[in-house]
């Protein structure tokens, strides 16, 4: 099977059920950002030793694959059966963030990203869960969605914030405090 189909050549792609829209409809941009968000998860994972990091951000890019499918899935055409997101999905980022917070200094200003690789990484990757939140809220204004995806895109880019701040701290990485010119 040949990676190209020469389908697309004109500006259109096909969702799973077959219809076929603009690349730059709402609904590609959601998906293709999500697919985004998942190659930098990857840098994040490439930047780490901690095995328990890295089966989080495996863990992580399956649901991500999971978000991707239903959003490439035409919500009124598509019979094919593709994996279900569920509310212990979102769980889960909330109980890996509360081990992490417990081992973390309470927060008491805003911090600049940085202090180490993968900790910017981790804040490059946060930054594009919120930017493909943001797309899933405004799809979901016209199209279907499937109605855990857009709370999983919010829980998952503070679970990236946490993360972040929990590498640093492993690796004893600055915190950089924002000292706001008044």
């Amino acid at each position: 099977m040949k990676i190209y189909t020469k389908k697309g050549d004109t500006g259109t792609t096909g969702l799973i059920g077959g219809t076929r829209v603009l690349k730059s409809s709402l609904r590609i941009e959601s998906y293709g950002t999500v697919d985004e968000l998942n190659s930098y998860i990857g840098v994040v994972r490439d930047h780490l030793t901690t095995q328990t990091y890295i089966d989080q951000l495996i863990e992580v890019q399956d649901r991500l694959f999971t978000i991707g499918s239903s959003l490439a899935s035409d919500p009124e055409k598509s019979n094919m059966k593709i994996p279900d997101l569920l509310e212990k999905d979102i769980e889960l980022l909330e109980k890996w963030m509360d081990e992490m917070d417990q081992e973390l200094p309470e927060m008491r200003f805003f911090i600049l990203p940085g202090g180490h690789p993968a900790v910017s990484f981790c804040h490059v990757a946060r930054c594009v869960s919120r930017r493909a939140e943001r797309i899933i809220v405004d799809l979901a204004q016209h199209e279907f969605v499937a109605p855990l995806v857009g709370a999983y895109m919010n829980r998952l880019s503070d679970y990236l914030f946490v993360l972040g701040r929990k590498i640093a701290h492993d690796l004893n990485a600055p915190e950089q405090p924002w000292k706001p010119r008044l």
